[in-house]
């Protein structure tokens, strides 16, 4: 299975609150609300949680030396963040993905090892995310 691509396509929506200024994570939530409290979510409304990512995705993330490529796009601004999987990652969560720089895992974590926090995306995307009207398109690709 070396070599091998898998990928799915997120689609959501940016909110008048996201400040993308967290140190550690980056968050996407199903969730419509933001407080001024999760300043590591980006995407809000996203029409999947880690739950309901495809077998196919969850089994190559959890193959070590998986990695992970994010690829966030809105109106033609995009950023990237790579990130590694983990044998560990449980895929339960039913509202949010987190991608950490640390190694913590939990039922909420996508990938570890995050090249890129919150308050590293580019802040030209993070402004076009602060449109509630707009919408966002997150790529994640692993390659094993």
């Amino acid at each position: 299975m070396h070599g091998v691509k898998v990928k799915e396509v997120i689609q959501g929506f940016g909110h008048e609150n996201v400040q993308a200024t967290h140190h550690a994570t980056i968050e996407f939530t199903k969730d419509n609300d933001l407080s001024l409290n999760g300043d590591c979510i980006l995407v809000v409304c996203v029409d999947r949680s880690l739950v309901e990512l495809s077998e196919e995705f969850k089994s190559a993330l959890k193959r070590p030396k998986s990695e992970l490529t994010v690829l966030i796009e809105a109106n033609e601004v995009a950023d990237e963040i790579h990130a590694l999987g983990s044998p560990f990652l449980v895929f339960t969560h039913h509202m949010e993905m987190v991608l950490r720089k640390s190694d913590f895992l939990s039922d909420r974590t996508l990938a570890i090892q995050a090249d890129k926090a919150a308050k590293d995306i580019s802040r030209e995307l993070v402004e076009k995310l602060k449109n509630p009207r707009q919408s966002a398109k997150i790529t994640l690709t692993v390659k094993v």
